[in-house]
């Protein structure tokens, strides 16, 4: 009796063993991993950069997402992002975008100059993942895309070309005396070399002199300041320069001790203690690029045929606190200006 028990049992066992490989070769399994693969293919993967973690950037990330959500991407539903910021470090950037080439992302998005360069270097070779770059204020110069109307490349974004004969205008209006704008700028960042160059031929017709001061990095802004105001300049004018901006408590402070006023050039910079700025919106450039993406993640359009877009208008923004503390009137031209005091 226990004998035959124990055949029993081992037929059993045999028997569910039997079944179960069986299973595992039907059709049946074979759809359920068909399945499960379809379902992962319906959520799209996607890298984003941001190359430093001040507020412009930050904007352009919000509104990036925005733009996705608008285009049918939900974050959580059917769009999985994958954000590291390079926290101003070029060498950083470069191996995050190393890094979502090798996990094979569908699309890389890239926030500020140097982490479009990252994204578009790391992306000749290997997985050639379509990348949408925004805040790059001069693609050509930068040398990632041919023109803004045919980029030539599995590249496309948006720029924010910066408003400069606006800027001059307006800061000859807060300054009518002055005669010496000082500008500080990273020498290896493309979009201030070639905002410097523009700057320069502007402010001449608005009887100014540029004074300018190159840094390499974060180290030199607090004594590339200091050279500026020794030289006797009259103000300072900010660009989009990711090194500069990112370290502008050191620049405001140097200029305070100096009774010399710092221009922005976009409103997050005039909330933290620049006088004014001609500024864009930065959220609105990110969702114009943000819907781009989600052109190219449908399928509706592939990267090389997308023009760059460039930022459509700019906004005045002043700061009464710093006005007052500096002892300047808000001109007549600009009293329906925007005041970005606390």
């Amino acid at each position: 009796m226990k004998k035959f028990t124990k055949l029993f049992a081992c037929a059993a066992i045999v028997g569910i063993l039997l079944l179960t490989f069986t299973a595992c070769g039907s059709g049946v399994a074979e759809n359920n991993i068909s399945d499960i693969g379809s379902s992962k293919t319906d959520i799209a993967k996607i890298g984003v950069i941001q190359y430093a973690p001040h507020p412009s950037l930050d904007n352009c990330y919000k509104g990036f997402v925005q733009g996705l959500a608008e285009g049918g991407y939900v974050e959580g539903q059917n769009l999985q992002i994958l954000f590291q910021n390079a926290n101003g470090e070029t060498s950083t950037s470069d191996l995050i975008a190393k890094n979502f080439v090798s996990q094979k992302v569908d699309l890389i998005g890239a926030i500020a100059t140097p982490a479009a360069m990252s994204a578009y270097s790391a992306t000749q070779t290997g997985n050639k993942a379509p990348v949408v770059f925004t805040a790059v204020s001069d693609p050509v110069a930068a040398g990632i895309v041919q023109s803004l109307e045919a980029t030539g490349g599995n590249i496309t974004g948006s720029c924010d070309v910066l408003p400069l004969d606006a800027q001059v205008k307006m800061i000859r209006a807060f300054l009518p005396e002055a005669t010496k704008i000082g500008v500080l700028y990273t020498t290896s960042e493309p979009n201030s070399i070639s905002h410097l160059s523009q700057l320069k031929e502007i402010a001449a017709n608005y009887n100014f002199e540029v004074v300018d001061q190159g840094i390499t990095s974060a180290s030199e802004v607090n004594s590339g300041v200091n050279t500026l105001i020794a030289k006797g300049v009259d103000c300072i004018n900010n660009f989009t320069d990711n090194n500069v901006v990112n370290n502008l408590a050191v620049v405001l402070q140097a200029a305070e001790k100096a009774n010399i006023p710092v221009f922005g050039s976009e409103e997050e910079q005039v909330k933290n203690g620049c006088l004014a700025s001609e500024g864009i919106d930065y959220v609105a450039l990110g969702r114009e690029t943000g819907l781009m993406a989600a052109k190219i993640l449908k399928g509706e359009a592939i990267a090389v045929s997308l023009p760059v877009v460039t930022a459509a208008s700019s906004k005045t923004y002043y700061n009464q606190s710093v006005m007052q503390k500096l002892g300047v009137t808000l001109p007549a031209d600009y009293v329906s200006a925007t005041n970005l005091s606390e």
